[in-house]
């Protein structure tokens, strides 16, 4: 039975001491995973517990970090000029097919169910389907209904529409700069997702790695489990 002095000196005697390193190391654990295996490929370059497979994942974060640092902007400015490009000889191809026309208002139509919900837009609010008289750049009549422009159209009111050369209704053609702004987009996203498949890879990786080292445990653990603390088996 131990007396009052060894009980307080036990309790005054120091803990074990905690390596600088150490502390380092699992404050980095806070981090980025990538960052913190890169950093502990350096740490522990000359420690002698270090296994392969700290190595092996130090190395595995190290490929995915020079990947996303440069063939993730590398794809994804490869997608947005590829992009640019196809959007751009659309835009010339439309500019070059579809033709402004002044249209005359004949009489106005009753609103469509979705243009008089009270819910739309006010730009939605501005647009009334109406019957128009207009002529196509090859010279031909036309009188259809279409959608105009107009809060309150009368007849004889003039609006702008589109329509190809022989008169039938398009779409406004795309502008240059919206183009430019859905190919910057794509460029953009490209690049994030090829990081996000890049860090998914390696966050794969580092799972089947941890899961066969506690595989290795789990039978270095059977093996020694049955003479674990009997005397003579060297524990």
């Amino acid at each position: 039975m131990r007396g009052p002095s060894q009980v307080i000196s036990l309790s005054l005697r120091p803990g074990p001491r905690v390596d600088d390193s150490a502390r380092v190391y699992h404050g980095a654990e806070r981090g980025c995973g990538t960052v913190r295996a890169i950093g502990g490929l350096w740490r522990w370059r000359d420690n002698p517990l270090r296994r392969r497979s700290d190595l092996v994942e130090a190395w595995v974060a190290l490929v995915a970090l020079l990947l996303i640092l440069v063939a993730a902007p590398l794809v994804g400015s490869l997608v947005g000029r590829v992009t640019q490009s196809v959007l751009q000889q659309s835009v010339r191809e439309q500019r070059a097919t579809r033709h402004p026309v002044t249209a005359t208002v004949v009489r106005k139509l009753d609103l469509s169910p979705l243009e008089a919900d009270p819910e739309t837009s006010s730009a939605r609010e501005l647009r009334s389907r109406v019957i128009a008289d207009w002529t196509a750049p090859d010279g031909t009549a036309h009188h259809a209904t279409t959608v105009a422009a107009l809060r309150s159209p009368r007849p004889g009111d003039h609006f702008r529409i589109w329509t190809d050369t022989q008169g039938r209704l398009v779409a406004r053609p795309l502008d240059s700069a919206t183009a430019t702004a859905h190919a910057v987009l794509a460029g953009f996203g490209a690049a994030l997702l090829t990081a996000g498949a890049v860090e998914g890879t390696r966050r794969v990786i580092v799972w089947h790695m941890i899961r066969r080292r506690y595989a290795r445990w789990d039978q270095a653990w059977d093996r020694a489990g049955p003479d674990w603390g009997r005397t003579g088996t060297g524990s």
